[in-house]
């Protein structure tokens, strides 16, 4: 399975490290890939680091502007010319998608995927990973958005939220069939 990951490039502690290292590692002694921003800092270069050494494969996809950054040894790397294209590639290369921890362009690759979601124009498991109840306030607004009735179908339909990367890895191969 190629599980796209979205999250931060910004070093950050264990409580949002620790998880990471964890998924990264199912996802390595998996025998999946990470398709990722191709970042090699932060939490980016935690999941590729912890994944490589658990045997997985890494795929990057990286854009001009940070392209300097992209991780050398990367199993394949591509450089988009902008955010947008970066965001397609990053889903159009996923089997399944994961949302862990990070600032305002890690939202913005969140919302987009769930928006393209609920019009249909995928059907892939997304995962937000709530990583020391990081995502609990985004967890109540989408709930408030679906008891208001915001949401054209249930929340459950478009994201399910996991609170360690056992959970997350576990929802994937079901969702997936290969649990």
């Amino acid at each position: 399975m190629n599980v796209t990951v979205f999250c931060s490039a910004a070093d950050l502690d264990e409580r949002y490290t620790g998880p990471a290292r964890e998924f990264a590692a199912l996802i390595g002694k998996g025998g999946h890939t990470l398709v990722w921003g191709g970042s090699e800092s932060g939490l980016m270069k935690v999941m590729a680091d912890g994944v490589q050494e658990n045997g997985g494969r890494l795929v990057g996809v990286s854009v001009e502007f940070l392209a300097a950054k992209a991780r050398k040894n990367a199993d394949e790397m591509v450089v988009a010319k902008d955010l947008a294209e970066r965001k397609a590639q990053l889903l159009a290369r996923g089997d399944a998608v994961v949302v862990m921890v990070g600032g305002t362009g890690t939202l913005d690759e969140a919302t987009e995927i769930l928006e393209l979601k609920k019009h249909g124009l995928h059907d892939k498991p997304v995962v937000l990973l709530n990583a020391a109840g990081f995502y609990d306030g985004l967890k109540q607004q989408f709930q408030r958005m679906e008891d208001e009735g915001f949401l054209p179908l249930p929340l459950t339909a478009l994201v399910f939220f996991a609170e360690d990367a056992v959970g997350a890895m576990a929802y994937l191969e079901e969702s997936a069939g290969t649990s």
